[in-house]
């Protein structure tokens, strides 16, 4: 079955999050399939916001392993503590980056991310994924997608 977003661009960032994130909640809801759920939640977030890379790493052992993304091809493992991902499992808490050449031991999987946001997927008090937004832009990321973006990582956190 074809699922298509019903997307307004000419809303603010907040209202696009809030027609966003129903959608992928009915999107999601009955569908077992981890994989399934957080490909196409990267997916809408590129989709709907025209993001540079959107997707999650995995917490496997003592480190993040790439999940489902979408945007050019990235680092496959992260530390845990190192990066901005890495420090946001560590420090389960989200990290808004508005500047990444700025962030102390940035990992850089791509050369053209300028600004993060990563948000920790939090199960019975566990990390057990992050979610990565990084943009081509300069200070792209506000609390209007810290806000947003962790209320997506709790509707997350309902598929492990």
């Amino acid at each position: 079955m074809a699922e298509e977003l019903l997307l307004d661009t000419t809303l603010s960032k907040a209202d696009q999050y809030r027609q966003l994130l129903p959608q992928l909640t009915a999107l999601t809801t009955g569908e077992p399939d981890l994989v399934a759920n957080l490909a196409n939640t990267a997916a809408a977030l590129r989709q709907a916001f025209g993001f540079f890379w959107v997707g999650f790493y995995l917490v496997k052992d003592d480190e993040l392993v790439l999940g489902p993304f979408q945007g050019p091809i990235a680092c496959t493992r992260i530390r845990h503590g190192k990066g901005v991902c890495g420090s946001s499992w560590a420090q389960a808490t989200t990290l808004l980056v508005p500047d990444v050449e700025q962030f102390p031991g940035h990992i850089a999987c791509s050369s053209a991310s300028k600004s993060e946001i990563v948000v920790p997927v939090i199960q019975d008090g566990c990390v057990v994924a992050v979610l990565d937004v990084d943009s081509d832009l300069l200070n792209d990321f506000d609390t209007t997608d810290q806000h947003y973006l962790e209320q997506l990582a709790q509707l997350a956190a309902r598929w492990f």
